[in-house]
């Protein structure tokens, strides 16, 4: 038994971020709700703690005012307004009941699952055309070649760009996230990705105003005309920023499950040959890739009042980061939880999509990926190992989520 406490961890630290499942269990045993010494901010872990947060939005508010970069905020608003961009504002996840309901009905218009079906044949070409490009080098940089590529194309083309512009969007993603990813934000981080996010924003607009007057089948046609005769449509400002969300959610968590999905086949190489052998067995493994290492281990809340969780005061305007990589680690929910396990019971139970009002509306979309990815993956590909060690720590930091980066791995023709 290790004789670490919580204060030998920093959530800070690359290490800590990159395998922090030692932390989530000394929080779950010594602080299920912690106060982030650097920040201030408090971290719910206990997945009971974070369903009952997730009900109660008034007290728990998703229109959070302060941003991970509040010291340079105002910069990087007056960066994309002054470039003819747009400020961000509240919509979709960063809004509550019911101002949320109205962002939410009109994005279900557009994730339906009749659409995702019609989407699978096209998902399978996609997955297929990526894996032609280097079943015959045995060998692949899978977080470039494929992991980031599969979903980036799916969405970019989506967005009115062709599969040959997946560099440009991921490069618009990565700016959209920066502020998770460092740490500390520096000016000249800002700066820079303020400049690509104006960017997207201004391609984003020419295409949405191509598509109020002649709409395609597409993502970006959907959103302009997802309103009803007696509702008021999208404005630019709420089409930009719920683009700046849907970019950013559907595709650097999309981009880490399938890593970790090929992470988990690299790790227990006899899963994936009972996937070879029995395509039943796809859905339980996405389900728990996706319990395993979430891709989406936080996200922010505001408490709109004081409220004491698991008998800690959370005070009125503390940020508040709601856990549900370690509400996936709870061994009072999930038994042995740090097990792989694809016959575990009550799988389906997970968080990685979230729960209740802001449960993930490009969930089925991100399913569908994954089983795609993985049902090929496994047909064409086998004995797949690491080519070369993970480098160390195996992910780059961020404060919400745990994407992967350097990932050579080799195979087997089959």
């Amino acid at each position: 038994m290790s004789e670490l406490t919580v204060k030998d961890f920093s959530m800070l630290d690359p290490m800590v971020s990159s395998d922090p499942f030692e932390f989530y269990d000394l929080l779950h045993r010594e602080s299920p709700v912690y106060k982030i010494p650097e920040t201030g901010m408090y971290v719910i872990t206990k997945y009971d703690d974070i369903r009952q947060a997730l009900r109660d939005f008034e007290t728990f508010s998703s229109d959070v005012k302060i941003s991970a970069r509040s010291e340079f905020a105002e910069l990087h608003q007056s960066i994309l307004t002054d470039g003819g961009g747009w400020e961000h504002v509240q919509t979709l996840q960063r809004t509550d009941p019911p101002t949320h309901g109205r962002y939410r009905k009109l994005v279900d218009r557009v994730f339906t699952k009749k659409r995702v079906v019609e989407m699978t044949s096209y998902i399978d070409e996609v997955v297929n055309q990526l894996i032609d490009n280097f079943i015959d080098d045995e060998a692949c940089e899978f977080n470039d070649d494929f992991a980031m590529r599969m979903p980036g194309i799916v969405i970019a083309e989506q967005l009115g760009l062709s599969r040959n512009d997946v560099a440009t969007f991921k490069k618009w993603a990565d700016a959209m996230l920066g502020a998770t990813r460092a740490p500390i934000a520096t000016e000249e981080d800002v700066r820079r990705d303020a400049g690509i996010e104006l960017e997207a924003q201004l391609f984003l607009a020419d295409i949405f105003e191509k598509r109020k007057k002649d709409p395609h089948d597409d993502l970006m046609s959907a959103m302009v005309h997802a309103h009803g005769d007696d509702e008021e449509p999208l404005s630019m400002h709420e089409l930009q920023n719920l683009m700046h969300q849907l970019i950013t959610g559907g595709f650097e968590t999309t981009q880490s499950a399938i890593n970790h999905g090929m992470w988990s086949l690299v790790r227990f190489p006899e899963i994936a040959e009972k996937l070879y052998e029995d395509e039943t067995l796809l859905k339980p493994f996405v389900e728990e890739v996706l319990r395993f290492e979430s891709p989406v281990q936080f996200l922010m809340r505001q408490a709109t009042r004081d409220v004491e969780v698991s008998g800690t005061l959370i005070p009125q305007g503390a940020i508040v980061m709601i856990g549900y990589g370690p509400a996936n680690r709870d061994e009072t929910k999930f038994e042995c939880p740090h097990q792989f396990e694809l016959n575990r019971k009550g799988m389906g139970a997970h968080m990685a999509f979230g729960s209740g009002a802001h449960h993930c509306p490009g969930a089925a979309l991100g399913r569908q990926e994954m089983m795609s990815s993985f049902k090929y993956i496994t047909k064409r590909m086998g004995n797949i190992e690491l080519e070369k060690p993970l480098p160390t720590p195996v992910h780059n930091f961020s404060l919400l989520f745990m994407p992967m980066h350097e990932f050579k791995i080799k195979f087997k023709k089959r």
